[in-house]
């Protein structure tokens, strides 16, 4: 049984509004996707990592993989209009690649700092019960809008799960599903993901261990988080 890291980088990201993707933004002299990349190479479990990259930069990202020493990167693949469009293309290029059994660990190339634990754990739990979500509780309260400016409705904040990536499934169930959401246009749709296209085609959902480092580098106020994130140490005596 291999496991077999996913790692999508096909967005352009716009919300940056820098000149190059943000995957490819350079913090302390490494690209935003070399971190992501090292984590998955330096993860004792992980077999092969399959990159879902933007179309025209797929030198950019075999140079940097040579430079900072990546060798379990064997596949890239085209990104897709969409992020769903990108992992199933990801999930469609593994097919003669991967056993049944084998384990696809789904995780957005800009999120950089996934850690070991994390990704032990996502792993473990899919082998238990044929997939894993990583997941935090959810620490605010949540209301829901009667009108524009008035509410007395919430949802209580223990029924809540928070979902992130990774996310690991067994590549027979994720190959399937993939096809069957794009055959019948379920959970492909706006801001859909593996783990909402899962639950929408019937997938009961297994939660992971996840962590509040575990950030999405979405705006440039993440980049200065994930910057200061780099540089923090814990204190000795904290337990």
């Amino acid at each position: 049984m291999a496991n077999i890291g996913l790692l999508i980088a096909g967005g352009s990201g716009n919300r940056m509004h820098q000149d190059i993707p943000k995957q490819f933004l350079t913090v302390y002299e490494r690209p935003v996707i070399v971190y992501t990349l090292e984590a998955f190479e330096k993860h004792p479990e992980i077999d092969a990592v399959c990159v879902v990259c933007l179309a025209g930069w797929e030198n950019v990202l075999s140079a940097y993989a040579k430079q900072f020493g990546i060798t379990k990167l064997k596949y890239i693949v085209n990104g897709g209009r969409s992020a769903q469009e990108s992992i199933r293309n990801g999930v469609f290029s593994l097919e003669g690649k991967c056993a049944p059994d084998d384990i696809v660990i789904i995780h957005d190339g800009i999120r950089p700092l996934v850690d070991e634990g994390i990704l032990s754990d996502v792993i473990v739990k899919c082998r238990q019960y044929g997939n894993a979500v990583t997941s935090l509780p959810y620490n605010e309260q949540i209301f829901i809008i009667d009108d524009e400016i008035s509410t007395m409705r919430y949802i209580p904040r223990e029924t809540l799960r928070r979902i992130q990536t990774p996310q690991a499934y067994k590549f027979s169930l994720l190959d399937k599903k993939y096809h069957e959401a794009f055959e019948k246009g379920i959970g492909i749709h706006g801001s859909s993901y593996v783990n909402t296209m899962m639950a929408d085609l019937g997938v009961r959902l297994y939660f992971a261990a996840g962590s509040e480092k575990n950030i999405k580098l979405t705006t440039l106020d993440d980049i200065d988080i994930f910057k200061a994130l780099l540089k923090t140490e814990r204190a000795s005596w904290l337990k």
